[in-house]
C-alpha cells in the first residue's frame, strides 16, 4: 500500500546515463512521482529524493554512474537516494557501499520502484537517517539470473522533453561477446500491441506530435506476444494525431525487407533508420557472434536507399575490439566508407568482467584506440556533411523542441536534419509546432541548417 501523503510537497531530483530507454524509464518513473505529489527540483535547489538511473555498457559508463551517484548524495544531504539500471543490476555490491545511498533496485525491482521507495521512505522517516535497509534486503536480487529478470515496466514519457519515448520491447538474447546487456536486463520481452498503441494514443491526447521506439533490441518484439515488429509498425501508423514516429535502433538481421517497404510508404514512420555495425569485417564479426555479415549489412542499406533515397542512416561503430588487427580496422574502414550511410556513431571497445571476449587474442592498445576513432569521426563528419549538401535551398516541416538554457532553438526534419533557429526569432511557442522552413545554410560548427521561417 502506498502512503501518497507522505510525499507530498517533497522533490525529488533525476540523473540519467546511457541510452534513450533509461531516459525514458527515467521520465516515466518522474511522472509517477509527480501524480504522488513531488515535484522537480529547481537549479540549486536540495532535493528529498534522488533517483540515479545507470548504465554499464562500457569502464567509463560505469565510472561516470559513480561519479554522478557520489554528486548526487553530496549536493543533497540527507535524500533519500535510489540507485536503478544497468549497473545497479551488475554492480549491486559496489553501488550498496556508496556513502549515503539507500536503495538498491535490479531490472527486477524497477518496475515497482514506487513500492520499493515507499517501503524505505516510511522505514526512514522512523530511523535516524541512517542507512535503512538492512544488507540482505539491500542484496537481494544480487544473484538473480538472466532468465528470472522478467518484469517489463511500461513508458511513453518525454519529461522534460518535445519527443515522447514508447519502451516497446526490454532486454536481450543475443549475448555477443563484448555485451552485457542480457545479463543486466535479461531475455527479450515485450507487452502486447494492443496496450502499446493505447500509450500512444494517450501521447497523442496530451499533444504529442512525434514518438521514438525505444528498447534494447526491439526488432525482436513479438517474441512473448507471438506478434511482429512489423505487426506493431502497422498499428501504430494508424493512431491519430502522432505526426511522426521513428525506431531508435534495429539489428540488421532483423529489418526485413517488408518492414522497409512499409516504412517506405507509411503515413508517419520516417525516413531515418539507426543501424549496428560494430565492425566491417566478417572476421571480427564472427569474434563478436554477431547475427550477420557484412554482405547482408550491405544489402539492407541498398534497399533503404533504394525505396527511400533521402533516408538518414546512423551506423554504429566499435573500435579496437579484441581481434581488430590493423588489417582488420583498415578492412573494416574501407567498407564503412564504400556505404551510402549519413551518419557514424563511433565508441571504442571497453573490457566488460564475465564476457566471453575476455579470451579473444590480440589486444588493441588504448593509443590505437583513440587513433582508429578520429580516423571514424572524420570520415562520419565528412558523410554527414555530404548528406546535407544535397539540400541545401529546400523546403523541409520541422518539429521544434524546446531549447536548453542559452541555446538556439532547433528542431528536425522527416530524415532527421537538424536545424537551428537564431535566437532573435526563436519562440517558446514554436515548441512542438511542425513548420516548414527553408534549409539555407550550416551553422558556424557546419552541424546543422540554420534556417529562416
Amino acid at each position: 500500500m502506498i502512503d501518497t501523503s507522505a510525499f507530498q510537497d517533497k522533490t525529488a531530483a533525476y540523473y540519467t546515463l546511457g541510452c534513450k530507454l533509461n531516459f525514458s524509464e527515467t521520465s516515466t518513473f518522474g511522472e509517477m512521482l509527480q501524480n504522488m505529489g513531488v515535484r522537480t527540483v529547481h537549479r540549486g535547489e536540495q532535493a528529498d529524493i534522488c533517483l540515479i538511473n545507470t548504465c554499464s555498457v562500457t569502464e567509463v559508463a560505469d565510472h561516470k554512474c559513480r561519479q554522478a551517484i557520489h554528486r548526487m548524495v553530496r549536493e543533497n544531504p540527507g535524500a533519500m537516494v535510489v540507485v536503478t539500471g544497468c549497473y545497479a543490476q551488475l554492480q549491486s555490491e559496489v553501488v550498496s557501499k556508496i556513502e549515503g545511498v539507500d536503495l538498491v533496485l535490479g531490472s527486477n525491482e524497477k518496475a515497482n520502484l514506487i513500492q520499493y521507495l515507499n517501503d524505505a521512505w516510511l522505514k526512514k522517516q522512523k530511523s535516524s537517517g541512517n542507512h535503512l535497509l538492512e544488507p540482505t534486503a539491500l542484496h537481494q536480487y544480487r544473484s538473480v539470473k538472466t532468465k528470472d529478470i522478467q518484469t517489463f515496466q511500461p513508458s511513453c514519457s518525454r519529461g522534460n522533453r518535445t519527443r515522447y519515448f514508447l519502451k516497446v520491447q526490454d532486454g536481450c538474447d543475443y549475448f555477443c561477446t563484448y555485451c552485457t546487456i542480457p545479463y543486466a536486463r535479461g531475455f527479450s520481452r515485450n507487452p502486447s500491441i494492443e496496450s502499446l498503441v493505447k500509450q500512444a494514443e494517450q501521447a497523442a491526447r496530451e499533444g504529442g506530435k512525434e514518438i521514438v521506439l525505444t528498447g534494447v533490441n526491439i526488432g525482436a518484439f513479438g517474441s512473448t506476444t507471438n506478434e511482429t515488429f512489423l505487426d506493431l509498425v502497422k498499428a501504430l501508423d494508424q493512431v491519430e494525431g502522432i505526426k511522426r514516429f521513428r525506431i531508435s535502433s534495429l539489428e540488421p538481421d532483423l529489418i526485413s525487407d517488408e518492414l522497409i517497404d512499409y516504412c517506405s510508404q507509411s503515413r508517419s514512420f520516417m525516413p531515418h533508420f539507426h543501424i549496428p555495425l560494430q565492425s566491417g569485417t566478417d572476421h571480427v564479426l564472427k569474434l563478436m557472434h554477431r547475427h550477420y555479415d557484412t554482405e547482408l549489412f550491405a544489402n539492407k542499406i541498398h534497399r533503404i536507399k533504394e525505396k527511400m533515397p533521402h533516408a538518414f542512416i546512423g551506423v554504429d561503430v566499435m573500435v579496437g575490439s579484441r581481434g581488430e588487427t590493423p588489417e582488420y580496422f583498415e578492412e573494416s574502414y574501407q567498407f564503412i566508407d564504400s556505404l551510402e550511410i549519413t551518419q557514424l556513431h563511433v565508441f571504442p571497445y571497453s573490457e566488460r568482467p564475465g564476457t566471453s571476449a575476455l579470451s579473444i587474442p590480440y589486444v588493441v592498445s588504448d593509443k590505437d584506440k583513440r587513433i582508429r576513432s578520429k580516423r571514424l569521426l572524420d570520415l562520419s563528419s565528412a558523410k554527414t556533411h555530404a548528406f546535407y549538401e544535397h539540400f541545401i535551398g529546400n523546403e523541409a516541416e520541422v518539429l521544434f523542441e524546446k531549447a536548453a538554457r542559452g541555446r538556439s532553438m532547433h528542431g528536425y526534419t522527416s530524415n532527421y536534419i537538424k536545424v537551428e533557429l537564431p535566437a532573435s526569432i526563436s519562440k517558446k511557442e514554436y515548441d512542438n509546432q511542425i513548420m516548414r522552413v527553408k534549409l539555407s545554410e550550416f551553422n558556424y560548427d557546419q552541424t546543422a541548417f540554420l534556417v529562416t521561417l
